[in-house]
């Protein structure tokens, strides 16, 4: 026989304080009044058309094909018809307040951040020993070896060994300094001399620099950059005065004060 367990508000924001997660509630609390305020101010309103749009493109994502996969889905996060039509509002009112304030700006932004949205694929196999390193990097550049058998050679790590030491797409910032200043001066498909860093001694294989396009894809990451930046600086200039208890007692739980 199954048992039942009765939770209440109060435990909810108990587990919340227990587990540190307060001030992220409270940072998404007063980022959707921020968002809600500065639209209105800038007399951004919510169709029915996209409300639908967004409705379809989030029951899509969360495969609720039939009527009654939705209604267990909102079932199962304690939310009402309303409420599901409210976060959905939410969502296209930050989406259409992020491309008002900053769709203007991506052209500028993208040509004087240029640099940091190249990319670039790489291989690495890092060693203990950086004259094995040294000699290895020789070795490929005589053509006696090929870094897929380095890798396949001197990896532990078993998944990795496998993918002989991929790194994925990475830019700038995604690299140690050190590494980035070696990784972008590069040509394609070029080993690195070995570069030493507290992890070890990188033997690197550059296998392809690409070069950014302002697509539609980039452009609203851009976007979406901007705005998160703009939010976080609204969010520290605020004092945000929290009730926790429920006898409207309250607790300033964030100490920030607006700076004159």
């Amino acid at each position: 026989m199954s048992k039942s367990l009765t939770i209440t508000q109060t435990d909810i924001i108990q587990c919340l304080k227990l587990s540190y997660q307060i001030k992220s509630v409270q940072e998404a609390i007063a980022t959707q009044k921020i968002i809600t305020e500065a639209a209105q101010e800038a007399g951004i309103t919510v169709t029915a058309e996209e409300l639908q749009q967004e409705g379809d493109d989030l029951r899509l994502a969360q495969k609720l094909v039939k009527a009654k996969d939705t209604w267990t889905w909102l079932k199962k996060h304690h939310l009402s018809l309303d409420e599901f039509e409210e976060s959905i509002h939410n969502k296209v009112l930050t989406k259409k307040l992020a491309n008002h304030l900053f769709s203007a700006h991506v052209e500028s932004f993208f040509y004087e951040h240029r640099v940091d949205y190249v990319a670039a694929v790489t291989y690495e196999v890092i060693f203990d020993d950086r004259d094995l390193a040294l000699e290895l990097f020789y070795a490929v550049v005589e053509g006696e070896i090929t870094f897929p058998e380095i890798a396949r050679l001197y990896i532990q790590e078993p998944e990795l060994r496998r993918s002989r030491g991929y790194q994925g797409l990475k830019h700038r910032k995604d690299f140690r300094p050190e590494i980035a200043t070696a990784v972008f001066a590069a040509t394609e498909s070029e080993i690195l001399k070995p570069i030493v860093t507290s992890k070890g001694v990188h033997l690197i294989w550059v296998e392809e620099i690409i070069q950014p396009k302002l697509d539609d894809e980039l452009r609203q990451k851009i976007i979406t950059d901007l705005f998160n930046a703009w939010l976080e600086q609204q969010i520290e200039c605020m004092e945000i005065i929290t009730y926790l208890d429920l006898d409207d007692n309250f607790t300033k739980t964030n100490e920030k004060v607006k700076q004159a």
